[in-house]
This record gives structure tokens, C-alpha cells and sequence, in this order.
């Protein structure tokens, strides 16, 4: 019968063809529900001929009766309609005075007489906020979590003389989330949705459309009123239900037990998923075991082994405090206010008493609550001191915690002083870790970050991560197990399931990421100096690139976060109904992330900073030899606020962090940047486990076409720019030249004499061109591979050694005469090797078939001064980027990727935020 309802309801609209005929109003009710109503009908055209609300309580009007004689619309204020069970006559006869054609009870605590109900020419609508008949009653909402309910909703439904139980005309309905309340429900959709419900029911009733569907009575529920002294919990029954007992009841009228003889109100419940913290026992009575006071709150146990976590305690004075200070709430000893404090509280004073406007003065004992301030009141108090005194983090729950003037000025000046702050991140910093290099002391976390905390790895396991310039141990660095995978990725999913992260407006998202680009920058100097210990890049280029274009990574994501929006879609219309068709572009979730060597800072920002601003959680994997700056990256979020869990570093190896977040069921998402086998082996692994979705930048071998006709100084700088930039530890790096014949022994003349300048030592030495390979193993494979291409018989015109010297520090090598069917033609290299192959003059379409004889596809680039044919052989190159003229330009709005073996997915621009984002397809028949 309800499904029925439910189509009949879907063919209406709230589009202007339906707001012609206006009727005149009675609006029968009270609360800001009653008031935002009223002001919707009238904003409509409707005319409201009479408010009919409650009589003032201690001196202050009612919301709904505030705004009617703001607007000199007549007001009566009856403090009841009846009297015995009878009508009062001189109540009914001031209503019907007015005109009404349709009363409007969008709420009201009143009985209304039927004579009253009856009287207009259409009758009544009543609002009740549960999906009838289910939970008809006055603790609807209650009731509706008490009892787990999966879905919520409201009814407008035609009055009649039965409780809650006349035809429905109107209903709308929601998902219930895990830890909702009933103020979380009511404010996120019975409160703004059934405003807007009311305002369509009215005129589906002026146009003579509205339905009247008898409700069923299979399925029907009917619950007493909810009040303190029926809503104890009974703890002897399984972890769920008591927490349904609990948030059924959160904020009104409370879930309490007793605690040492005193009856203490729970706030805040939701299931606890991982393990139970450490704490101390509290003795409950009822409770099947002792309850934990922990540092996240109060741990309860079900008769089934499960727990719950209860944020909130509240005493009977009316006290509330959080529950992790429950043996704690006395020691905080009253602060002394400065001068300018005192100045600022009676600013404080004054906005009490704009808002207790019935309160002659307001002393320190005044209680905002029993003054008769309600929860809009809350918000409003919160907010004008947050614009008085710009800057102070001030919440709606401070002011439940501390209900009286003196206690709110307390809790004031400490969140005003930072005292109230969460717990200040801890760092062990013990002296390998903090180094004096560079003419800084520079301070490297190098533990793993897990859920807003630097923790050794579970097995107390370590490694260490070597300086390339001179083969000197760093630190010790703490290498995680699989169990601290499983951690993070615990906390990532936490922090995106019930984290404020995921609740939190997309533009405060991308300013707390426009925050950390902000601290990045501070720390610049000292991040470039960690990344060029730890990776051996040459410093300018380390603070220029590796983490200059990491800061406008960051501020350029920032920027997207309010901006990601989905689409309308035309579609056939099924006649005679009509259809809306939306996309909505979501997070993904959990996202893992598992970076290179290479760039350390600049490729976790690629990455991290587009997931971060799609309202992602991640879990990242820097590469094993170079972990410090993503850790250093770690602190600095924290400091930038981002929110526990959001961001999770761990330091490991590839075969075991890797393949377990490869592996793992909770993650959504992995992007990788690596070699061609490991990118294969994760997308398979990733298959297997469950179809997470996967982007990946890998190996590449590009090829760089130089013709006769180019600029060859600007050809000569860029080709060695194209090869050596960043020791040839570059993805994009050309891995083969082409040089047309006629100018081929002239170009490798001049390449030669410009290697022969440049200098290589120390990169901390801003004169240094050329640092140290990245570690031991990788410089051992480039002389392997030199090897090799001497041995096919290609021609060493340069290098291909080992520089004398400390450290892991290889000559800049060129290559000639390369055949195509020679190893060193078909492998990258990722080091300072020029592979150079020469064609024949004018072979414009040879050359580009040899260039795109490889399985990769990552970049390509071309020199000439004719358009056209850079035109043309930009269009044939089998590449995701194709650089003209030019070479190693990226932007972080342009997108990077491969193709074929090289990848596929793009980091950076608009693209890359697709990557991180699911398409959500909706269509509503009305």
C-alpha cells in the first residue's frame, strides 16, 4: 500500500507550473520547524490569515509567533484549545475569525478540537516525522533508531480524529547512518526536507491535485512518549541495541545510567570497530562487564562481546563533560582571566543577553538552557562569539558542556588561549634523526604514521635509509608489517565512514589543503635539504622542483576541492510523466597509494593531492630507500589540521606493505608509479581481491626526434636537459635520440663539450649540476647496462663509469651508433645514459615508425622549426605527452600518463581528479 502511495507521490512537483491558485492559511504550531514553514508559504504567495502558537515561556516568545508579528501577521497565543476534553468556545470563535481555507500543523504540542480540524474548506495537514504508519506517536524519531531502523522518513498526512492515523498525502524518506542521532537525523533531513514537503503539499491542495491515501494498518507501530524517566539504558543486551538505545535518545531527552549512585546521561555513541582501547575500569550498574574510560571516551560492552564508544557524560547538575576526562573532570582548576579576557566576557555577557532576553541580568550562575535557550539559540550564541573574537574554534557541543556563564567563559578563554587542543602530535626525535646539515637543524620523523600518530612498526622492526652521497647511514626507520597495514587502512576507513573529513564542506576541505601547501612552503628549505640527503637530487632542483611544483600541486588541488560537480542529462520522456536525470561525482573511499624513489615529495603530491581534494582517505607507501619527506609531509598535515586517519604513511618494502594494499578488501583505489612488472603484478592483485580500481604510471623508453632544421643550441641544451635532469632519474627522460643524419656528428660534438662542463659533487653545493644516483643497487644496474650496450657493439663516445669518489656518483654517458634490435635501444635506462640512433635525412615517416616500435608510450618530443611537421609528428607519436620544442615541462593543470605498457590513468589537471571520483547516475520520475 505505502509503495502504491509512493508512485502516486513521485508524479508531483514543486516547479513553478504548480504555484498558481494560493490559499488563505492557518499555521497551527510553534518551534523554528513552525517558523521556517510559515515563512516558505508566505515567500510562495500564500496568505497566512492567522498564527495560532503557544503563550510565551518565561518571557520569551516562541520562533514561529517572532516571526508572524514581525510581519504584523494577527498572532494568538492560546495556552490551550480545550478544557475537560471540551472546546473553549472563545478559543474556536478567535479562529474561525480569520478565514482560513487550509490549516497548516507543520508542529504542534496542542489537541487541537475537531470542530477546529474540520472547519476549513480543506481541512488539515499535520507533519509527522516518521514514515507511517509506522512509529505513529510524539517520539517518532526516537523510535525510529531505538528500534535500528534502516531508513527514516516523514508523513504529511490529512488530520482526522485518530492519532496519526489520517490519509496520507505526502511522503519522503532517507537512509539512516550508523552512528546518526536524533539531532543529526532532524537537521539533515526531517528538518530541511520537510519544510520543503509542507510548502509542496499546500499547493498540490490549492491545485486540487493533492492525494488522500488511506494508511494501512499491516506494518503499523504505535510508542509512548520518551521522557528521562523511561529512557535508562539496559546494558545486559547485545552492543547494537544499546547503542540504538543511546543515539535514539541523543540530545532528548537522554539515555542515562547509574554510575557510584548518580544517574549519568550518555551523548555521542557509535559502534566500536577495531580493538578495544587500553583504559581504566568504570563500574556500571546493570552492565555485563565494567565499562573503559579510554582516551576516545567511554567503552561499553553488550551481552554479545561487542562494544560501543560514548563520547559524552552529562551529571545530574547538568554538567557535561567528555567521557575520556570521567576521573579527571574535577582537576581543572578556574583560569585567570586577563584583562583583555574580562573585556572580551562581557562581550560574551552581552550576547547572553541579547539571546535570554527574559533574563533581567546574567551572573555567573546563569544556565543558558534552564534561561529557556534552545538548540537554535546554541548555534547562534556560538556563532556570534566566533565573529566577535575571530580565530577562537568554538563548537555547538562547548556549550553543552558548559551550560553556565562563568563555566562558558572558561571553556572561552582556554579554547582562546589553544589550551583545549587536542593532544600535541608526538615526534620522537631521537639524535639520528635530527641532523645538522645544510646550515639547518633538520628534524626527520621516521616512524610510521598511522591514524594521526608517528608509531614504531608492530614487530619493532627497522632499516636504514642511506645518504647517496657518501653512503652514510641517516637513520633507523621503522619498516611496517602487514598488521600495520591493517591499521591504517582501519583508520583511513574510519576517518572516511564517520571522520569529520567526510562531513566536512569541500571548500573547508581545500582550505586545510591550501593550509599545508601553505606550511610546505614554510619548510621548503628544510624539506629540500631531507630530499636531497635522502635521494641525492641536487638541491636548487630539490627546492625548485621536487618540492616547489609539491607546493603547487597542492594549491592547485586545493582550488578544485568546491568545484568538482556532476551534470544534467536530457533523456527520452516517458509520457505522460516527466524525468530528471543527475550525475553526482563521490568519493572513492580508501585510496592506496605506493610511490618511487625518484621524486619522493613531488610524487606523493601528484598523487595525494588530488585523492585528498575528491574527500579521499589514504594510506601511502613511499619507496623503501627514500621514505623521510613523505614522513616529514606526515607532521606537517597534522600541524595543517588535517583531521586523524585521513593521511597514513608507512615506510616498508614493496613485496610485503605493497602486495597488502594491493590485497587489501577495505581499499577502493591504488595508484602507482613503478616499473612495468610490479604495475602488472598489482593490477592483477588488485583484480583478484576486489575489483579495485587502479591507475597506474610505469616504465617508459621515450623518444626524442631532432631534424635538421631545428634550433641547435636550444636542441643541444633541452636533449641534455631531456636525459640528465635529475641524474636521468626521470620517468619521462628520453630514452632515445634520433638525430637526423646531416647534423648528427655536430650535435654529439656539442653535447660532449657541454657534459665535459658540467660539475659533479656534492648536491647540498648550489654550484653542483650533477648528484648522486639514487643508492647502490640502481648505480650497480646502470653499469650493468652500460656494460651491455659496449658489448652489442654500440659506440661509448662518454662516461659509463663509476665516478672516483665517495658516494653513489656516475659520469653523465652518451651512446652512438645504437641499432634498433640492441638492448639498450629497447630498455630504459632511468639514469644519466644518452641513447642516440641517427636517421636518414628527410625519413620523416622512418623515423616515427622506429620511434613507436616500443611497448611504451609515456613521453615523446620533437625539434624543428617547421609546424607543420611538428604538427604531424606530434599527432603520430604513440605518446601521453608530447613535448615540441621543448622538453620536461610539466603543470600541474596538465594531465600526465601514459599509454600501452607505460600505464594508464593521469596524475595532475582536472583529469587526475576522475581517477579518485565515482560517477553516480540519478533519475527521479516526477
Amino acid at each position: 500500500m505505502l509503495w502504491t502511495a509512493s508512485q502516486v507521490f513521485r508524479k508531483f512537483s514543486t516547479s513553478s507550473h504548480y504555484y498558481q491558485k494560493k490559499l488563505k492559511l492557518a499555521i497551527i504550531g510553534q518551534s523554528l520547524f513552525g517558523q521556517e514553514v510559515y515563512s516558505s508559504l508566505r515567500k510562495q504567495g500564500h496568505k497566512v490569515v492567522g498564527v495560532f502558537t503557544v503563550p510565551d515561556k518565561d518571557g520569551k516568545a516562541d520562533p514561529l509567533a517572532v516571526a508572524a508579528e514581525k510581519d504584523g501577521t494577527p498572532l494568538f497565543k492560546f495556552p490551550r484549545w480545550r478544557n475537560k476534553g471540551q472546546p473553549l468556545p472563545e478559543v474556536v470563535d478567535a479562529y474561525k475569525s480569520v478565514g482560513a481555507e487550509l490549516n497548516v500543523m507543520p508542529f504542534c504540542s496542542q489537541f487541537i478540537p475537531m470542530n477546529v480540524i474540520d472547519h476549513p474548506k480543506h481541512g488539515s495537514i499535520i507533519y509527522h516525522p516518521s514514515i507511517l504508519p509506522l512509529h505513529r506517536g510524539a517520539s517518532a524519531i526516537n523510535w525510529t533508531l531505538i528500534h535500528g531502523d534502516e531508513k527514516a522518513g516523514f508523513t504529511v498526512f490529512w488530520a482526522d480524529d485518530g492519532l496519526d492515523t489520517g490519509p496520507i498525502l505526502l511522503q519522503r524518506e532517507c537512509a539512516v547512518e550508523p552512528d546518526d542521532t536524533v539531532d543529526t537525523l532532524y537537521n539533515r533531513f526531517l528538518f530541511p526536507e520537510g519544510i520543503k514537503a509542507m510548502v509542496e503539499s499546500v499547493q498540490l491542495i490549492a491545485d486540487g491535485k493533492a492525494p488522500r491515501i488511506p494508511q494501512p494498518e499491516e506494518g503499523a507501530s504505535y510508542e509512548g512518549i520518551q521522557r528521562k524517566s523511561n529512557a535508562r539504558v539496559d546494558l545486559a543486551q547485545p552492543a547494537k541495541a544499546i547503542h540504538n538505545w543511546i543515539r535514539g535518545h541523543d540530545k532528548v531527552p537522554g539515555a542515562w545510567a547509574l554510575i557510584g549512585g548518580q544517574s549519568v546521561t550518555f551523548y555521542g555513541s557509535s559502534m566500536l570497530t577495531g580493538s578495544v582501547p587500553a583504559g581504566q575500569p568504570l563500574e556500571i550498574e546493570g552492565a555485563s562487564q565494567p565499562g573503559i574510560i579510554s582516551k576516545n571516551g567511554l567503552v561499553l560492552f553488550g551481552n554479545d562481546g561487542k562494544a560501543l564508544l560514548v563520547k559524552n557524560l552529562q551529571f545530574e547538575d547538568g554538567k557535561m563533560i567528555p567521557a575520556s576526562k570521567y576521573f579527571s573532570s574535577g582537576e581543572n582548576s578556574s583560569v585567570e582571566l586577563t584583562n583583555e579576557e574580562k573585556q572580551m566576557a562581557e562581550e560574551i555577557r552581552n550576547i547572553w543577553k541579547g539571546i535570554l532576553s527574559n533574563v533581567p541580568a546574567i551572573v555567573d550562575t546563569t544556565d543558558f538552557f534552564k534561561s529557556g535557550a534552545a538548540s537554535m539559540d546554541v548555534v547562534r550564541l556560538v556563532e556570534e562569539v566566533k565573529q566577535k573574537c575571530a580565530g577562537v574554534q568554538l563548537q555547538n557541543e562547548d556549550v553543552y558542556m558548559a551550560t553556565t556563564f562563568q563555566d562558558f567563559i572558561q571553556i572561552f578563554v582556554r579554547k582562546l588561549r589553544g589550551e583545549d587542543q587536542e593532544e600535541e602530535l608526538t615526534i620522537d626525535y631521537v639524535s639520528p634523526a635530527t641532523k645538522e646539515v645544510n646550515n639547518m637543524t633538520v628534524k626527520m620523523p621516521y616512524q610510521c604514521f598511522i591514524n594521526g600518530r608517528f608509531e614504531d612498526a608492530e614487530d619493532g622492526k627497522t632499516y636504514s635509509t642511506i645518504n647517496p652521497t657518501d653512503g652514510s647511514v641517516i637513520c633507523k626507520v621503522s619498516y611496517a608489517a602487514v598488521g600495520d597495514v591493517d591499521r591504517a587502512v582501519a583508520a583511513a576507513k574510519e576517518a572516511f565512514d564517520n571522520g569529520p573529513w567526510g562531513r566536512m564542506n569541500p571548500r573547508d576541505r581545500g582550505s586545510l589543503l591550501y593550509k599545508l601547501a601553505d606550511l610546505m612552503e614554510e619548510h621548503q628549505e628544510e624539506l629540500a635539504t631531507i630530499e636531497s640527503i635522502d635521494s641525492g637530487a641536487v638541491y636548487t632542483l630539490a627546492l625548485k622542483t621536487h618540492v616547489g611544483m609539491s607546493i603547487q600541486t597542492f594549491r592547485y588541488f586545493a582550488g578544485w576541492c568546491d568545484k568538482i560537480q556532476g551534470k544534467t542529462i536530457p533523456i527520452n520522456q516517458a509520457r505522460p510523466n516527466r524525468n530528471l536525470t543527475f550525475t553526482k561525482k563521490e568519493p572513492l573511499g580508501v585510496c592506496a597509494i605506493v610511490i618511487p624513489w625518484n621524486y619522493p615529495l613531488m610524487m606523493l603530491a601528484w598523487k595525494s593531492a588530488a585523492c585528498l581534494a575528491a574527500g579521499n582517505t589514504l594510506v601511502l607507501k613511499p619507496a623503501q630507500v627514500t621514505p623521510l619527506t613523505a614522513l616529514k609531509f606526515a607532521e606537517l598535515s597534522v600541524k595543517a589540521g588535517i583531521p586523524k586517519g585521513v593521511i597514513n604513511i608507512l615506510p616498508g618494502s614493496g613485496g610485503m606493505v605493497g602486495q597488502r594494499l594491493s590485497d587489501h578488501p577495505d581499499i577502493r583505489k591504488l595508484g602507482f608509479t613503478g616499473s612495468t612488472p610490479v604495475g602488472k603484478q598489482i593490477m592483477k592483485s588488485c583484480a583478484l581481491s576486489n575489483l579495485k580500481k587502479v591507475s597506474l604510471e610505469l616504465g617508459g623508453k621515450s623518444p626524442l626526434i631532432i631534424f635538421s632544421d631545428c634550433d641547435m643550441d636550444k636542441a643541444v641544451r633541452m636533449g641534455m636537459s631531456s636525459v640528465f635532469f635529475n641524474k636521468g632519474e626521470n620517468c619521462i627522460a628520453a630514452g632515445r635520440l634520433f638525430v637526423e643524419e646531416s647534423i648528427h656528428d655536430e650535435y654529439i660534438r656539442r653535447v660532449v663539450e657541454e657534459i665535459m662542463k658540467m660539475k659533479i659533487g656534492d648536491p647540498l653545493d648550489r654550484s653542483t649540476d650533477h648528484g648522486p644516483q639514487n643508492h647502490k643497487a640502481h648505480l650497480d644496474k646502470l653499469l650493468e647496462y652500460c656494460e651491455i650496450g659496449v658489448k652489442e657493439g654500440a659506440t661509448l663516445v662518454y662516461g659509463g663509469k663509476q665516478v672516483d669518489r665517495p658516494g653513489f656518483f656516475m659520469l653523465p654517458t652518451v651512446f652512438t651508433d645504437v641499432e634498433d634490435h640492441m638492448f639498450i635501444a629497447k630498455e630504459e635506462s632511468f639514469g644519466p645514459v644518452m641513447v642516440v640512433s641517427k636517421f636518414r635525412n628527410g625519413d620523416v615517416d622512418g623515423v616515427l615508425q622506429r620511434a613507436n616500435d616500443t611497448e611504451y608510450g609515456l613521453a615523446s618530443g620533437v625539434f624543428t622549426r617547421d609546424i607543420n611537421k611538428a604538427m604531424y609528428v606530434s599527432e603520430q607519436l604513440e605518446a601521453g605527452t608530447v613535448f615540441v620544442n621543448t622538453y620536461n615541462k610539466t603543470d600541474v593543470a596538465s594531465p600526465f600518463g601514459g599509454f600501452k605498457q607505460s600505464g594508464f590513468g593521469k596524475d595532475l589537471g582536472e583529469d587526475a581528479l576522475s581517477e579518485y571520483l565515482k560517477t553516480k547516475a540519478v533519475t527521479v520520475e516526477y
